[in-house]
Parts: C-alpha cells; sequence; structure tokens
C-alpha cells in the first residue's frame, strides 16, 4: 500500500511543480508586454497630510497670516550696547 501512496505523491508534487512553473512564465510574459516609461513622473508619490499614497500633488495652501499685535505699553529698550573691557569686566557706555 506504501507504493502506491509514494507514487501518487510524486505525481501531485510533479504537477505542482508544473503549475507553478507555468504560472511564472505567465507572470514573465505579462511583465514583458506591460510598456516601460521609466520617467520620473510615474516614480514619485506624494503623501497628504493623513498619511496617504497618492499620484497627484497636493494642492498649495497659501500662507496663513498671524496677527499678532504688538503691545505697545511696554516701554522700547534703549541702546545699551557695552564694551569688554581687558579685566572681564562690561561698562556700558
Amino acid at each position: 500500500m506504501s507504493k502506491n501512496q509514494n507514487t501518487f505523491i510524486k505525481k501531485q508534487k510533479a504537477e505542482l511543480k508544473k503549475r507553478k512553473k507555468r504560472d511564472k512564465q505567465e507572470k514573465m510574459a505579462a511583465r514583458k508586454d506591460q510598456p516601460k516609461s521609466g520617467d520620473l513622473d510615474d516614480m514619485i508619490a506624494y503623501v497628504d497630510e493623513f498619511g496617504n499614497i497618492s499620484d497627484t500633488p497636493p494642492e498649495p495652501e497659501p500662507p496663513k497670516k498671524e496677527n499678532v499685535p504688538r503691545p505697545s505699553s511696554l516701554p522700547r529698550p534703549q541702546n545699551t550696547q557695552q564694551k569688554f573691557n581687558r579685566n572681564n569686566k562690561f561698562k556700558n557706555e
């Protein structure tokens, strides 16, 4: 009985091997039939703010302007420049 099982398994393995080889040849033929462009535009992918990948570039958003009022009640700093002496001390002019 083991002889029949061995031959059946061998036939199954051979059939599986032939099927894989045929599938591989079909895939190779399909790849060869596809046009090759190699353009840089075809290879570029864009990512939006949500992390989704797309082929089209995102729409440029206008720059945001922040209108922060400057506090006028604070006194402006006066021109206080300091010079460095040789004695490692600062003195005001």
